[in-house]
This record gives structure tokens, C-alpha cells and sequence, in this order.
């Protein structure tokens, strides 16, 4: 058994609750699952999603992986603290042309001031489409954000 690494409140209703007015809902992405370790969501691959010639687009591939680290980071630190990208890279192994992807987000590592999370984005049937990393701040709130 895992031991949850999540310090906040998680819950898939809050996380697409937070997502409503955002880049994240205008582009369809939708968190689907919650483990002890691990956050995913789910990106339809659509006229949103898409570059001219049909294929998902890196630049949304590149926007899942962003939303999962930063949402995943910041749900694994203290109340007082939430995280930010400050790089964040991807691979593309394989086109996606219809349907949806599923992005997974692993932690690689937490410390106090800097994380590092994978991201692997997946066809239904497991075929991997993206693989990325996303390097994060941990930031502390002022005493006027708590």
C-alpha cells in the first residue's frame, strides 16, 4: 500500500471546479483520477486541440503537461505554499488524431524548493503520444493570499 503524498484537500469535483474559467476548461481537459501518488486527466483531441494538419497539437500536449505538475506539486505541499513551472519540456513520440489522451503526473522529486514531475500522455489503449517533464518553485503565500 502507498502512502498519499497529497498535504491539501483533493478531490476530482475541486480540481474541475478550479479548472472553470481557464485555459485548462476551454481546452477540455478534465482531471479523471487521483491516486496516492499519482494525478491524471484526460484532453480531448479535437478543433481545440488540433494544429492544421489534424494532429494534436504540442502546444496542448505541452498545456496538460504544465496543468497535471503544477496541480499535482501544489496539492503535495504545505497549506502555506504553492508551486509554479519554471521549465518544462516534452517529447512527442506519436500523433494523435481523434478521440481523447490520458496525461499521467509522477513525481520524480519533491523537495523544499524545487520539484520535478513526469508526465507520460497515453491513447485509451496505453500507446504513449508524449512524454514530459515540468520543473517547479515552491513558492510561499504572502499572509494576504491565506
Amino acid at each position: 500500500m502507498t502512502t498519499s503524498i497529497w498535504k491539501k484537500e483533493v478531490s476530482l469535483e475541486l480540481l474541475n471546479k478550479m479548472s472553470e474559467n481557464t485555459m485548462v476548461e476551454r481546452i477540455g481537459i478534465v482531471f479523471t483520477n487521483v491516486g496516492p501518488d499519482f494525478l491524471e486527466a484526460s484532453m480531448p483531441v479535437d478543433g481545440r486541440t488540433q494544429q492544421p494538419l489534424g494532429l494534436l497539437h504540442g502546444g496542448a500536449s505541452a498545456a496538460l503537461i504544465e496543468t497535471l505538475g503544477s496541480v499535482a506539486a501544489t496539492l503535495s505541499v504545505s497549506e502555506n505554499e504553492y508551486c509554479v513551472g519554471v521549465e518544462v519540456n516534452a517529447n512527442h513520440v506519436r500523433s494523435a488524431r481523434e478521440g481523447h489522451v490520458i496525461g499521467t503526473a509522477r513525481s520524480i522529486q519533491r523537495g523544499s524548493r524545487i520539484h520535478v514531475w513526469q508526465v507520460e500522455i497515453k491513447t485509451p489503449e496505453e500507446k504513449l503520444i508524449s512524454t514530459g517533464r515540468i520543473t517547479l518553485a515552491v513558492l510561499s503565500k504572502k499572509a494576504s493570499d491565506r
